[in-house]
């Protein structure tokens, strides 16, 4: 059986396929994490704001979503990935740094501004959209890289189709 270089359209592909939805799962987790231990620290002493506290810890999850996404298209726009070539396949993997790097560096920020948004719903129930909020925009940032991943992809796709 013939085996992959690392340097070949296929690996690198796949490299691009999986360094997204690694960074993203990564920025989610250790975002998440960040979040989970502010909103453990107020449900400690007010249990009450469980379920709006649980809200801010899902928020950084989505970025684990977003590197899901960007490697199920990259499987999904070239079913024939065996047949890339080199150049075609360093081009995808550079086509999924965007999302990647979006959703590593937004999944932890947004991890910090949600366990700040716990500390401001342990102090005022009521400011809860405002917390969403402040957290929704450090998102928009890996949906940009999403946007930009997905349409690089796509653009490729066509110029081979």
């Amino acid at each position: 059986m013939e085996t992959l270089a690392l340097t070949s359209g296929p690996a690198l592909a796949a490299l691009g396929a999986a360094t997204a939805a690694a960074l993203g799962g990564a920025g989610s987790a250790i975002g998440s994490g960040i979040a989970g231990q502010a909103a453990s620290g107020v449900t400690s002493e007010k249990p009450e704001l469980f379920g709006k506290l649980l809200v801010l810890e899902i928020l950084p999850g989505s970025q684990g979503i977003y590197g899901l996404v960007g490697a199920f298209l990259v499987t999904l726009f070239f079913p024939h990935i065996m047949d890339l070539t080199a150049s075609q396949g360093a081009y995808i993997f550079f086509a999924c740094l965007p999302l990647a790097i979006t959703g590593l560096f937004s999944g932890m920020f947004q991890g910090k501004v949600a366990a700040a948004g716990a500390q401001v719903v342990a102090k005022n129930p009521d400011g809860m959209g405002k917390a969403i909020v402040f957290a929704a925009i450090v998102e928009t940032f890996a949906i940009f890289g999403l946007l930009i991943t997905f349409l690089l992809l796509n653009n490729l796709k066509t110029a081979i189709s």
